[in-house]
């Protein structure tokens, strides 16, 4: 079922390929009969799945698949349409865009037909609130309990607040959330100098955080005021928890005002934004206040909030920026948004656990809980976000070594590493723009698996290389 109605977005991309005569329209057609028919083939070969059991094991199984298989099946446009001449760079691209990472391998993306470049910002959208959650609408009634399984397993953050008693009306709040911030975009930068194709490719890859342009110079290719403040608004809700927006929707704006998670991620993006306009202003003479703000405002929202998108080469503010820069790429969005990273609410939860450890030192039989947004957090998760924060960095630092044996840079090979499983897209070095097309074919498959283990929040991934998950 996820790969018949995948097959409609393809269709999405055709159509626009019609409209504007482009010499994708076969490549397209042909991709989404190949990926419909897959879909009818494993539909009617397990129809009769509804009567086994279904659980966890199964949740886990199901989106691990979906991502991987669509980002093969979804490559297909690229590699039949000659765009892509292997398959290596092909999966990366697809695996970058549905994971909203927003990397590119390609070097001259205006080359590309319109109708390949809608595909490619709407693998983005769709990865951004999740495949699943697209999904589990449809494919509920079929899956039955196995649904809440695979929304769980799919989305990011600490917890998931199921809001309403069934996870179908969950994702339809969601989705609904998502499609009107999209809508509004398009017609907020429309309004600006981008025609609507333009305007529509960035909105889907602005409120998903991931960064893909239609455009060689990304969002500089425009060189306008109202269009960096327009997307840096709404790269800053894209990485804003979604389920606050139903609350404020709803009628409870007190939710969205006590959380703390939002009040540390928007200080970060303040204090970010002062520090390094005053850099510019000081150190590197630039003597408009107003450009200064703005150039540092786009680039730290661009990539705390893991989107990518990019207005001027940041490798030239030096390496106190270099420091800031990955610090804003590792803690990153909320969680419940569609950014990735380690997530402000973790990194919240090691401050103060941290913190009641030293105080411990004076106290030792004080019982000191760790509250976020006056709410206690219990031991297990606090335990649960020191491992995950563990085995984020042992991946990193494996990434790295890979990415050091196949000749990279110290800083290119963190940069890339600390990008590739943050799902950030920028870098450091001479991948600072995030175009990796001079990698090697290792280095690119090693990014890619980052990129998926990243996005689908690590332990999702990770669990199905151990031996004893396929025990019975």
């Amino acid at each position: 079922m996820i790969h018949i109605l995948e097959s409609f977005f393809m269709l999405m991309a055709t159509g626009m390929a019609f409209y504007y005569r482009g010499s994708d329209i076969f490549p397209l057609l042909i991709s989404f009969g190949i990926i419909f028919t897959s879909g009818l083939i494993m539909f009617f070969a397990g129809r009769n799945a509804r009567e086994y059991h279904t659980g966890r094991h199964e949740g886990l199984i199901v989106v691990v698949l979906t991502w991987v298989l669509l980002s093969i099946f979804g490559m297909m446009p690229y590699y039949i349409g000659g765009h892509i001449d292997n398959i290596t760079d092909a999966f990366f691209e697809t695996m970058s865009g549905f994971t909203t990472t927003g990397s590119t391998i390609l070097t001259d993306i205006e080359a590309l037909p319109k109708g390949i470049l809608f595909w490619r910002s709407l693998t983005q959208w769709q990865g951004g609130i999740g495949i699943i959650v697209f999904m589990v609408v449809a494919i509920t009634p079929i899956l039955g309990g196995t649904a809440s399984h695979i929304f769980d397993a799919e989305s990011t953050g600490i917890t998931h607040e199921h809001f309403l008693p069934r996870v179908t009306q969950v994702a339809k709040r969601l989705f609904g959330i998502y499609l009107a911030l999209t809508l509004i975009l398009i017609v907020l930068l429309w309004i600006g100098p981008m025609d609507f194709y333009d305007a529509l490719n960035h909105a889907l890859t602005t409120i998903s955080t991931g960064g893909y342009s239609t455009k060689n110079a990304s969002i500089a290719y425009w060189g306008d005021a109202y269009t960096e403040y327009v997307i840096c608004i709404f790269m800053c809700l894209g990485a804003t928890n979604i389920t606050l927006f139903y609350f404020l929707i709803k009628g409870k704006p007190k939710k969205m005002l006590q959380d703390e998670e939002l009040h540390w991620f928007y200080s970060f993006v303040l204090i970010a934004t002062a520090i390094v306009t005053i850099w510019l202003l000081v150190q590197h003479d630039e003597t408009s206040f107003e450009k200064a703000f703005r150039e540092s405002a786009f680039q730290v929202v661009t990539l705390i909030t893991t989107t990518g998108y990019q207005t001027v080469d940041f490798s030239a503010w030096g390496s106190f920026f270099t420091i800031i820069a990955l610090t804003l790429m590792t803690v990153c969005g909320c969680a419940g948004s569609t950014s990735g990273g380690l997530k402000v609410g973790r990194f919240v939860i090691l401050i103060k656990n941290t913190l009641n450890e030293f105080k411990k030192q004076t106290h030792p039989n004080a019982v000191l809980p760790v509250r976020v947004s006056g709410q206690v957090i219990s031991a297990e998760i606090v335990h649960r976000v020191l491992t995950f924060t563990f085995i984020y960095v042992g991946l990193i630092a494996v990434g790295c070594a890979i990415l050091l044996i196949n000749g990279l840079e110290f800083d290119e090979a963190i940069g890339s590493a600390v990008s590739a499983t943050g799902n950030v897209g920028l870098s450091l070095g001479s991948f600072v723009d995030g175009n990796y097309a001079e990698m090697t074919k290792v280095s690119k498959w090693t990014l890619s698996f980052l990129m998926l283990t990243g996005r689908l929040e690590i332990f999702t991934v990770l669990t199905l290389l151990l031996p004893g998950f396929w025990k019975q």
